[in-house]
C-alpha cells in the first residue's frame, strides 16, 4: 500500500511510505525518482542487515530496529527486527516496510516540520529512533531476564530449566551486535562534516550508547554461562565425592565377606562358635576406623 505521508508543499521534500510491498508499487516511482533496480530489488528481499549505498541523484539506506514484542524463544534476524528501507535524495523520502513499525508511524502522526525541515534530518531521525529499540530492549527486558536468571542460579537449586532461555538471550545479542556493528558506516555516513549538527551527534551518542549497553550485557551472559556450568561442574564433583567415599567404606568390607563366603572345607573360622559375630565387630570396627580417618583427614 502507498500513501503520501508528506506533500512538497508542506514542506522542503515529500515522503512517500510502502507498506507490504510489491514490485507494482515501484512502477511509477521508479521513473519519478530513477530507481535504480538493484535497490528496488534490495528493498523486496527478505533478510537484508543495515547498509548505505550512494547512487547518482539518491540514497538507499536499509535499517533495523527491534520490534516492541518478540518471541522470547527466537533468535534469526527476521523474528527479533524488523526492517525499513528508505530511499533519500534533496526532495524526497521514499520509506519501504513490511508490518506495522511504530515509531515510523508515530512520526507520520505527528511529524515535527520545524524540527525535521530537510530528507537528511528526517533520515537521522528515523536512524536514531531505530537505534533507540535497541537500547530500550536492554533495559526494560534483557536487564530484567538476566537479572532473574542470575539470582536463579546462585540461589535455587533447580537451575536446568532457564539454561534453554539463556541460550536464545544470547544468540539475540550476538544478532544485535552484529547488526549494531553495521550500523557504524550509517552513523559514520550522517556524522560527516557537510551534515553534521546537533541532532547527527545524537545520533552518533545513542550508537556509542547501544554499542557499551550490548558489550556490557554480552560479556554479563558469557559469565553467567560460565558461573553455571561452574556450579554445576562443582555439584558434580560433590557427588563423585560422596559416591567415592561410599566405596571406600564397602570395599574392605566386601573383601572381607567375599573371603568367608567361599565356604572352603579347611577354613577354621567355619567351626568356630563365635566366628559370625567376631566378623561383624571387625567389619564394624574396620568401618569406625574408616570414618574417623576421614573426618581426621576432613573429608566429611
Amino acid at each position: 500500500m502507498v500513501r503520501n505521508i508528506l506533500l512538497k508543499s508542506d514542506t522542503n521534500f515529500e515522503w512517500i511510505d510502502i507498506s507490504e510491498p510489491t514490485i507494482d508499487d515501484f512502477t511509477t516511482l521508479k521513473e519519478k525518482y530513477s530507481l535504480h533496480d538493484a535497490s528496488i530489488k534490495d528493498c523486496l528481499q527478505i533478510g537484508q542487515l543495515p547498509k548505505i549505498e550512494e547512487f547518482e541523484n539518491y540514497h538507499f539506506l536499509i535499517i533495523r530496529s527491534i520490534p516492541t514484542k518478540f518471541d522470547n524463544f527466537s533468535d534469526t534476524l527476521t523474528e527479533i527486527t524488523e526492517r525499513v528501507s528508505v530511499f533519500f535524495g534533496e526532495n524526497f523520502v521514499i520509506t519501504v516496510h513490511r508490518g506495522t513499525v511504530d515509531y515510523l508511524e508515530k512520526l507520520a502522526k505527528n511529524f515535527p516540520a520545524q524540527k525535521l525541515h530537510s530528507s537528511k534530518l528526517l533520515i537521522n531521525h528515523l536512524t536514531s529512533e531505530a537505534l533507540k529499540t535497541f537500547e530500550n530492549l536492554v533495559i526494560n527486558k534483557l536487564n530484567k531476564q538476566l537479572d532473574s536468571y542470575e539470582e536463579m542460579v546462585f540461589l535455587h537449586r533447580r537451575r536446568k530449566d532457564f539454561l534453554r532461555q539463556l541460550y536464545y538471550i544470547k544468540r539475540q545479542i550476538d544478532l544485535i551486535r552484529i547488526i549494531l556493528t553495521l550500523y557504524k558506516d550509517i552513523v559514520d555516513f550522517f556524522h560527516l562534516s557537510a551534515f553534521k549538527n546537533i541532532y547527527t551527534q545524537d545520533l552518533k551518542d545513542i550508537y556509542a550508547r547501544s554499542s557499551t549497553l550490548y558489550r556490557n550485557i554480552a560479556e554479563n551472559t558469557a559469565q553467567l554461562l560460565s558461573v553455571y556450568f561452574n556450579i554445576e561442574s562443582n555439584h558434580t564433583n560433590d557427588i563423585m565425592r560422596t559416591l567415592t567415599i561410599i566405596s571406600v567404606f564397602f570395599m574392605p568390607l566386601t573383601f572381607i565377606v567375599g573371603v568367608y563366603g567361599m565356604n572352603f572345607e579347611n577354613m577354621p573360622e567355619l567351626d568356630w562358635r563365635y566366628g559370625y559375630p567376631a566378623v561383624m565387630l571387625g567389619m564394624a570396627f574396620l568401618a569406625l576406623l574408616i570414618y574417623y580417618w576421614f573426618k581426621k583427614r576432613k573429608w566429611l
